[in-house]
């Protein structure tokens, strides 16, 4: 029988390096995430620090490289004075974004010990929403300065000696946003980006500086929004953000697992945004993307931060994932990769607990969401060069995209080892697809791993922690430079390729 598609992986048709940034996550002082999430004094797995092991375990196995710390919508009222000095001074606050009571027991200095526990590097974003220029340098030069300074002598005080020495901040959050503390026009917020971003270069010319994009690609403003920011700020910021979440609620399954279609789209808006705003004003330089929020999120379910109570840590969007939403975020994966010329830094949001990966309990135990497998094994394989790969292959006709192909896919070549790793999701959710995979010949399979389920409903839980985990997959055959490989509906597939055992240790 012929194959239904066909897709070729060459080394030579290559995009950009993988980019170690492009496996971020995001941890915001919101619901659980940072409480009873990744930090539990008196839990029996917490260590002298109250840091929980388990999930600090979790996190190392997910390959998170980049955590964004402490928002989102917290940020934008935030004073990071709060959560530095003795923690039975520091105050209790209202956090205006998500309605909560912040006692600061969880600052700065305590994420980055975490941190280098997790062995992540940190984002920081900078309150411009309610705070600016000053409040921002002072908080850069109490984390990086060596000493002899207020504020550096203030952070040896605290018992923190040498500097943080954090390269990567972002301008702000969502301040596009109308329900963002200290909500802003393009105008406002490009000249206090811009004044922010010449302030931290004059202070250190080797930070790398985000300023903020749209929210999503649903705001009114989508694209001018960028296109008056970066004018203002083109010569003194490394990236623009962008945000966006897939929402499966409303049950049209054929456009959510379409949804990298869309966030590719996003991504060339932006960067031809980018390019434009750079060729106005004759500046060579290229702005790359952060797409540092990203993930699946039952929005629809959530009905706006005027609905909470004023709580402490409340239990807030604590998503529990299916198998259709772990195919989509490896379809996400797949497609930040393909655009991994641009994109240099990407944030699953967020860890723990809030629309997260990993799950916990207060005092009890931690798991894996169904989202987390894609993510891990994308983390660990992805290695070496993307390469390009276009399937050929049959369309979905979706009520969100139109058509869509019903393969997406990416690949990644080590030359260091010669190995090769396919990475592909299969979007029609009614039938298997037969593929024929062109590859350098000589290569062996070394692992085939799928995520499907002849129930799309089912997910992990704290009694079923392992309902969804990536098995073992049987449809694939190699013939020397061809393999044949058949794809269950609605699953994400990886499979690895490497030389004779003799030249290649995978």
């Amino acid at each position: 029988m012929a194959p239904a598609a066909r897709l070729t992986l060459d080394p030579s048709f290559r995009i950009a390096p993988v980019e170690p940034r492009l496996f971020g996550s995001f941890v915001e002082h919101m619901g659980r995430s940072v409480y009873t999430g990744i930090f539990e004094p008196g839990h029996p797995l917490a260590d002298a620090e109250g840091i929980r092991t388990d999930v600090l375990e979790l996190t190392r196995e997910l390959g998170v490289t980049l955590v964004r710390y402490p928002g989102g919508n917290f940020v934008s009222n935030y004073h990071w004075e709060d959560g530095v000095g003795p923690v039975e001074e520091r105050p209790v606050r209202l956090d205006l974004a998500w309605r909560s009571r912040e006692d600061n027991r969880f600052g700065l200095n305590e994420f980055m010990s975490w941190a280098a526990k997790a062995g992540v590097e940190p984002m920081m974003a900078l309150n411009l929403g309610t705070r600016g220029v000053t409040e921002a340098l002072q908080l850069v030069e109490y984390a990086n300065y060596p000493g002899g300074t207020r504020l550096s002598e203030l952070r040896r005080a605290h018992g923190v000696d040498k500097p943080h020495d954090i390269h990567l901040w972002c301008l702000g959050n969502e301040l596009d946003g109308p329900w963002q503390m200290g909500h802003k026009t393009a105008g406002e917020y490009g000249r206090l980006a811009a004044e922010t971003a010449r302030a931290l270069k004059r202070f250190d010319p080797g930070l790398s500086l985000v300023a903020c994009g749209s929210s999503n690609s649903g705001m009114p403003t989508f694209g001018a929004w960028e296109a008056e920011v970066l004018e203002a700020t083109y010569d003194m910021v490394d990236y623009i953000s962008l945000h966006a979440y897939y929402d499966p609620s409303d049950g049209d399954v054929d456009s959510f697992l379409a949804s990298g279609a869309d966030m590719e789209h996003m991504i060339r808006s932006i960067a031809a945004t980018a390019d434009h705003v750079g060729a106005k004003l004759r500046d060579r330089k290229k702005i790359k993307l952060s797409f540092d929020e990203w993930n699946v999120w039952y929005q629809s379910r959530f009905h706006g931060e005027s609905s909470l109570d004023w709580a402490e840590h409340p239990r807030l969007i604590e998503d529990a994932y299916d198998v259709t939403d772990a195919v989509v975020v490896g379809s996400l994966l797949i497609t930040l990769l393909r655009n991994a010329d641009r994109v240099g830094v990407a944030c699953q949001a967020q860890l723990a607990n809030v629309i997260a990966p990993i799950m916990t309990e207060p005092g009890g135990p931690a798991w894996r969401q169904t989202i987390f497998h894609p993510f891990a094994l994308t983390a660990r394989h992805a290695r070496g060069e993307v390469l390009r790969v276009e399937p050929e292959c049959a369309t979905i006709d979706t009520g969100r995209y139109g058509e869509v192909p019903a393969l997406w896919s990416t690949a990644t070549h080590d030359e260091a080892t010669g190995g090769l790793t396919l990475f592909v999701v299969n979007r029609d959710r009614h039938a298997p697809c037969t593929t024929e995979v062109t590859l350098p010949g000589g290569l062996r399979a070394v692992e085939h791993l799928e995520i499907a389920d002849a129930d799309p409903s089912a997910r992990n839980s704290a009694g079923s922690p392992d309902r969804v985990v990536p098995r073992p997959g049987t449809g694939l055959h190699l013939d020397g430079c061809k393999a044949t490989l058949t794809l269950p509906p609605a699953s994400w597939t990886i499979v690895r390729f490497a030389p004779p055992a003799s030249r290649s240790n995978p």
